[in-house]
């Protein structure tokens, strides 16, 4: 009896992988391992950062004065207890670390980055901005101290203002924007700095004084360097102090001028603009009187403006919380001042 041969299809072999694509597989997956490991590097930092910020606008908001015993002593001391706890943090995390890895080695980057962002949202909270406002102050001695104390004086002036007095000057200012906008732009000042100027001089009712100042800025005596510049950037025959556009070319490139001469220095740069040629120029009445600053320089401004940078930046305040909040906030109604704070005086970097 003879067998019939039937043929048996064989199921073809898996074919092997290549050595160079499990290579490259294994160098693909390296690779994410790393940037997650320097992810997680990042948000530790973050999060030690933010905390010791934190800690240390505590102690500072604690133990601020200068007695050695109740302040100075208790302050170091916290600083010590400070470096203790981060060194525990860093044990703990070595150890939470090595049991995340074993179930998953991206779990370490991720409870990293959660921690990360519970911090820096922790941090963004009203109540620990006071904590970061202490230690700025701490840190940042005496300088911090005179910006912080002529911030105060700007709130204070634009908190002493009339309310509908102001909101009239704002409306009043609206056909004049466009042109302040250019004239800001063209010397890389801030709108609502001029906006704040012209409502101090004119309050937006451009006029020839008794006291020769002209238009929109009231402009009075002016270098001829600056009128030729002003000139130039208008790219006009002939400057013509009536021209509302001119004149806020030719404010801008003063008050340009006199920040310079006070290096950036705001406050005296507008006294500067203000005094103009008059009695030599404010750095010449601030080198016969050996003042330094706005601060060291105001008890001797018995018969000039000593308040004129205060009265234009409340004024420039006022400008910002308008297009802002399209309103004036009363400064001293609820969480306003820290509001008003937050915003900042056009100009001038925040100190809050």
């Amino acid at each position: 009896m003879s067998r019939t041969r039937q043929t048996i299809a064989k199921k073809p072999r898996p074919r092997r992988q290549s050595k160079p694509k499990v290579r490259k597989r294994k160098n693909k997956l390296n690779q994410t391992r790393l940037w997650f490991t320097v992810l997680e590097f990042l948000s530790l930092t973050v999060t030690a950062a933010i905390g010791t910020l934190l800690a240390l606008g505590y102690f500072a908001q604690q133990f601020s004065g200068s007695d050695f015993y109740t302040n100075l002593l208790p302050f170091a001391a916290g600083i010590v207890g400070l470096v203790v706890v981060a060194a525990l943090g860093l044990l703990l995390w070595s150890q939470i670390r090595k049991r995340l890895i074993e179930f998953a080695w991206i779990l370490p980057s991720l409870l990293a980055i959660g921690l990360a962002a519970g911090s820096a949202r922790l941090a963004s909270q009203t109540d620990y901005l006071a904590t970061f406002k202490q230690l700025r102050s701490l840190v940042g001695g005496k300088q911090q101290v005179r910006s912080e104390t002529l911030a105060h004086q700007v709130y204070a002036a634009y908190r002493r203002h009339d309310a509908e007095q102001l909101q009239t000057i704002i409306l009043r200012a609206n056909p004049y924007y466009a042109i302040i906008n250019e004239a800001a732009k063209a010397y890389q000042l801030d709108p609502e700095l001029l906006c704040g100027l012209a409502a101090t001089e004119s309050s937006f009712l451009p006029r020839d004084s008794h006291d020769g100042g002209h238009g929109l800025f009231q402009i009075t005596a002016v270098p001829k360097s600056i009128m030729e510049q002003a000139r130039l950037r208008l790219a006009v025959s002939k400057l013509s102090l009536t021209d509302t556009r001119h004149n806020a070319f030719i404010a801008a490139a003063t008050l340009k001028f006199y920040l310079s001469e006070m290096h950036n220095d705001l406050y005296l740069g507008l006294l500067a603009y203000n005094i103009g040629p008059r009695n030599g120029g404010l750095a010449f009445i601030m080198k016969q009187y050996g003042a330094t600053d706005f601060v060291t320089m105001q008890p001797y401004l018995q018969e000039l403006p000593r308040d004129y940078p205060i009265r234009v930046l409340s004024q420039a305040l006022a400008f910002r919380l308008w297009q802002h909040d399209g309103k004036l906030l009363a400064y001293q109604e609820g969480s306003n001042a820290n509001h008003i704070q937050t915003l900042g005086i056009p100009g001038l970097p925040s100190v809050f």
